[in-house]
């Protein structure tokens, strides 16, 4: 290639944080076509789970040592904020990451230019990211309607909320990666792990009415230590370290999850 060839060419190398914005980019561009179709999952479903529950339910639940003092629906809306977020995490996480692989096969195409399979990934865990955020201040808004909050520690729980969810969301990145059929195992995923973790992990009572011999499932749930984390920024029925000690469980199994899907992107992309 002569001298004016290479002064006239505009190819580049983008960093590798401006690489994994433009992905996010991309991922804006669509939502801004097709958002209303994701009306349900950003922001009502949970809504209408404190519709339920908190104010349906919620009604016939005395206010106790149970629930710290605190009305029923003050004790589970941020439950909710991060119970929603949680599955919104599992959901993007799992058949549209196994699409960029198998389907649309839009991973493979983007890898094909000097982006890596890393900034990929990452571009993937910060629209994730935005999502569960935009979704959680949706969530907390109207659930303040509702007369659901008692103290500006929502807005910390909006926060908890994206970490637990990604807590929740980089491991199925990762199964996401190794899955090379029609994503039938995300079915067990929803049925088995998801939905039990939503129902038995403080979400809507507390673990200790769980019989003995089945708490330590809740220990180790993501959902149980983003709940206890929220309802402490926010009601102040945990201590400080305890609440330092749920949030480092989340950042591990966070980094943990990235690990794992940094390594089995990598093995699929690169040829």
């Amino acid at each position: 290639m002569t001298t004016a060839q290479t002064k006239a060419s505009t190819g580049r190398v983008v960093s590798r944080w401006a690489g994994a914005w433009l992905r996010v980019e991309g991922h804006w561009m669509w939502y801004r076509r097709y958002w209303v179709s994701t009306l349900y999952s950003t922001g009502l479903q949970p809504v209408l789970f404190l519709a339920a529950m908190g104010l349906g339910f919620g009604s016939q639940v005395q206010a106790g040592a149970a629930t710290g003092g605190f009305s029923y629906l003050e004790y589970v809306a941020p439950a909710l904020l991060v119970a929603g977020a949680a599955q919104l995490a599992v959901g993007e996480s799992s058949y549209p990451v196994l699409s960029g692989f198998k389907w649309q096969q839009d991973y493979i195409a983007v890898t094909a230019t000097p982006i890596t399979p890393g900034q990929v990934l990452g571009s993937q865990i910060m629209w994730v990211s935005l999502r569960l955020t935009l979704a959680g201040t949706i969530y907390a808004v109207i659930a303040a309607l509702f007369g659901s909050w008692t103290s500006f520690g929502v807005l910390a729980v909006i926060l908890i909320g994206t970490l637990t969810g990604i807590a929740c969301g980089t491991p199925v990145m990762a199964l996401a990666a190794t899955t090379y059929d029609e994503g039938t195992r995300f079915g067990l995923v929803f049925r088995f792990i998801l939905i039990p973790m939503t129902l038995f992990s403080g979400t809507f009572f507390p673990i200790t009415e769980l019989p003995a011999p089945l708490m330590w499932i809740a220990w180790i749930s993501p959902l149980w230590h983003g709940n206890e984390a929220a309802r402490a920024v926010s009601l102040g029925t945990v201590g400080p370290l305890a609440t330092l000690g749920h949030l480092a469980f989340l950042v591990v199994l966070a980094g943990v999850g990235w690990a794992l899907a940094h390594k089995y992107f990598y093995r699929r992309l690169v040829v």
